[in-house]
């Protein structure tokens, strides 16, 4: 228990560093492409201001959901406060969708229809390059958490971070994705405009960005509201448990398997288990502890196990009427 606890520990503290230097780049980075973007009158750079800014309070709200979760479970939460973290999550996959989409989107309509003038691009495109360093730096460190969580499980990068509940790191990764995405959308414009002389392709640029950003926050948004409703375990993992279950001497079936993922290292178990006819109360007892530690010990993160004597299906047929 004390090493699945100080695996728990460490896998928070790294997913909050991430998201601290995740939310300390888009920050400058947000301060740099508004005074680039009223320089040089580009509405690529000015969305490409409020994606960043966007991202920024994204950031702050993932760092909330992390310290929130942690709170240990207590009378009036018995389970755990776990599941909060999506609700912040939640929060700021809309924080993505109304501060960056929304307002990229508006800026690029506004552009096509109004025009604009165009100033000097340099300075946006030195503000690019920084920007780009910057979000570069901050995606390598969300991809190497991944890589050494995916490796720890065994599974495909892209596995783990399709299906992982470390929301906070999934957000991490795709914002700073899709920061680079919009960043090269935004260079397009620019350069564009200087070779056309016309704002039409740096207002295409820009409701680029927003339609990108749409995508993010509906990405996000379906993953957290996955894990809010209650999501289970993948199938190869419920099978593990099962057998598990299974190997545990006494234990005859297990009738009804429940899992529940409430947090990156918070699962559930609940499960109604046929035992040996024979077996005495005190075997049967001594049945739920091993159970209970052989599980946590081939899976870290469960947390809780609740398993329900019920009588098998031959007893049930011996016995129709109770």
């Amino acid at each position: 228990m004390s090493d699945a606890k100080a695996d728990s520990e460490t896998d928070g503290g790294e997913s909050t560093f991430t998201v601290i230097v995740a939310a300390l780049a888009n920050l400058g980075i947000a301060v740099a492409k508004a005074v680039a973007g009223l320089i040089s009158g580009s509405s690529a750079m000015l969305s490409e201001a409020a994606h960043s800014v966007a991202d920024t309070v994204t950031e702050v709200m993932l760092l909330a959901a992390l310290k929130r979760s942690e709170k240990p479970a207590d009378e009036d939460h018995p389970l755990g406060y776990g599941p909060e973290r999506y609700i912040w999550a939640m929060l700021a996959s809309i924080a993505t969708f109304v501060g960056g989409a929304v307002f990229s989107i508006y800026d690029g309509v506004h552009t096509l229809v109004a025009g604009e003038e165009l100033g000097d691009p340099l300075i946006s495109y030195i503000v690019l390059a920084v920007a780009f360093l910057l979000e570069g730096y901050s995606l390598r460190t969300g991809v190497k958490q991944v890589r050494r969580e995916a490796s720890r499980l065994r599974v495909p990068d892209t596995y783990y971070l399709r299906h992982t509940p470390d929301t906070a790191v999934k957000a991490v990764v795709m914002e700073d994705s899709a920061a680079l995405i919009g960043l090269l959308l935004a260079a397009g414009g620019l350069l564009g405009g200087q070779l056309s002389g016309s704002g039409v392709w740096d207002g295409i640029a820009s409701c680029l960005i927003g339609l990108l950003l749409v995508y993010v926050a509906w990405v996000l948004g379906r993953s957290n509201a996955q894990l809010l409703i209650g999501r289970p375990l993948p199938p190869a993992v419920r099978s593990g448990v099962r057998e598990e279950l299974q190997s545990v001497p006494h234990i005859v079936e297990v009738l009804e398997l429940t899992t529940l993922i409430q947090g990156p290292d918070e699962i559930l178990i609940a499960a109604k288990i046929d035992f040996r006819d024979m077996a005495t109360a005190a075997e049967v007892e001594w049945a739920c502890e091993e159970a209970e530690a052989q599980l946590r010990e081939r899976f870290p993160s469960i947390r809780r196990v609740y398993l329900d004597p019920t009588p098998g299906r031959a007893q049930r047929l011996r016995h129709p009427d109770r």
